[in-house]
């Protein structure tokens, strides 16, 4: 290894690297004899918490009754997952099943990481899941993997805030977003904001790429050309989202700088845009005062424009290099396909079960009406509903690294460094070399 691999820092590079030299070996795997069965390495970033506990359980499940093939869970916190396969990979040390995020997967195939999946699994999976899920676990029109963690975006808002500003109903149009953001923010007598109409937040990549490209899609326009060489953003349903976001931070509905996960569960933002995910973290952390929050689509410019938003998601697929990948393939088929009784209702995969236990989604619309029709969250089922026109997010070779250079250049025009055309002329210039490389 003479260099970090591509779009990896040096910092995060030679610390998985200090890892592996420390002695992070991969697992002895067995042979597959009486006495000595097979073990799958499972890497995923379910490090801590409530999702390292609720994929242990199927985890043990499978384990309990599966004697031949073994299954043992490896988890590295998110920011590090990436590194870590790349680096683990070079050094011959790749888990057998992994668990990408799906924004990774033109990197991972491109470097030789993930292998494809058998026949049989696309099939299911193309058949099984929806549209954006599919999408955004292929490459090149190749399925790769079964979808985990299945998140759309859409409309956070609180609806006390709305209230005391005499408005009933979540915005629907651009204008009308627009509207709310204006008559919820409030101020003290010297000018502090006390209240953000809506939350524009350099915090991270799903409150800056998240919320821009939600509302790209929303608009009609997409971040990366169809041909996947290109940009497609600067556009004019692209300079019409920068224009928006422009004129939110400019007339003081929002202020980038403040970490809006805190600031909305909190009551200090009325109004933001984010994915499902959210929905389980903001019942836990706000007790009785998430009775105040609800959900609804991302507005679109204009009443009648159809609806579309942005899709995100991660999923399990096989090693390239993995030694025994049939086997590899058969526990996923089990986790993502095989049902099981969930109460009195219906059965569901041990995916979906997984997955709606910690207030997330799995791209199967079917398993989610069934389990969130038992009692389970309603802010959940606006996501549910975007699963049908939901937008995947685009995953060439180049995407991360790419969508580090829109958050870059989005964030320095609500901080008031760029104008919007320099945004976007910066923003085409930018990505264009990026995805147009020779990988």
């Amino acid at each position: 290894m003479t260099g970090a691999p591509h779009g990896l820092s040096r910092r995060r590079f030679a610390l998985a690297a200090t890892l592996l030299a420390a002695g992070c070996a991969a697992p002895r795997r067995g042979t597959g004899r009486p006495g000595d069965p097979i073990v799958l390495t499972l890497l995923s970033h379910y490090a801590s918490g409530e999702l390292k506990a609720a994929l242990q359980g199927p985890v043990d499940e499978w384990n309990a009754t599966h004697d031949r093939v073994k299954v043992r869970t490896k988890a590295v916190e998110f920011n590090d997952l990436l590194t870590t396969f790349m680096v683990r990979q070079a050094a011959g040390q790749g888990a057998d099943i992994l668990q990408p995020y799906c924004l990774w997967n033109g990197q991972l195939v491109r470097a030789g990481v993930l292998r494809p999946a058998p026949p049989e699994d696309a099939a299911e999976i193309t058949r099984g899941y929806g549209a954006a899920a599919v999408g955004s676990a292929s490459v090149g029109g190749k399925v790769y993997g079964y979808p985990t963690e299945a998140q759309t975006y859409a409309l956070y808002y609180n609806k006390r805030l709305l209230r005391a500003s005499g408005i009933t109903h979540p915005p629907r149009t651009w204008r009308e977003l627009e509207d709310t953001a204006y008559r919820t923010t409030r101020r003290d007598r010297y000018g502090n904001t006390l209240v953000q109409g809506f939350g524009l937040s350099t915090y991270d990549d799903s409150t800056t790429v998240g919320q821009t490209l939600a509302l790209l899609n929303a608009a009609g326009g997409t971040f990366v050309a169809e041909d996947g060489r290109r940009t497609a953003i600067d556009s004019p349903a692209g300079r019409a989202v920068l224009d928006l976001e422009h004129r939110l931070v400019s007339r003081g509905a929002s202020e980038p700088g403040v970490n809006v996960y805190k600031a909305f569960q909190s009551g200090q933002v009325a109004m933001v845009i984010s994915a499902g995910w959210w929905t389980g973290s903001l019942k836990s952390q706000m007790g009785d005062a998430y009775r105040e929050v609800a959900v609804a689509p991302v507005p679109v410019p204009e009443l009648g424009d159809k609806p579309a938003t942005l899709a995100t998601g991660f999923m399990l697929g096989v090693n390239a290099s993995s030694q025994h990948p049939r086997e590899a393939w058969e526990f996923l088929r089990w986790l993502n396909t095989d049902r099981v009784g969930v109460g009195q209702g219906p059965a569901v995969t041990r995916m979906s079960a997984l997955q709606v236990s910690v207030g997330s989604l799995t791209g199967r619309a079917d398993d989610m009406r069934t389990l969130l029709g038992k009692g389970g969250d309603p802010n959940l089922r606006p996501f549910l509903d975007a699963l049908g026109y939901a937008v995947p997010e685009p995953n060439v070779p180049g995407a991360q690294q790419a969508k580090s250079l829109l958050r870059k250049n989005v964030e320095a025009l609500w901080t008031g460094q760029q104008s919007v055309e320099e945004s976007l002329r910066t923003i085409r210039r930018q990505v264009d070399q990026e995805v147009s490389r020779s990988w």
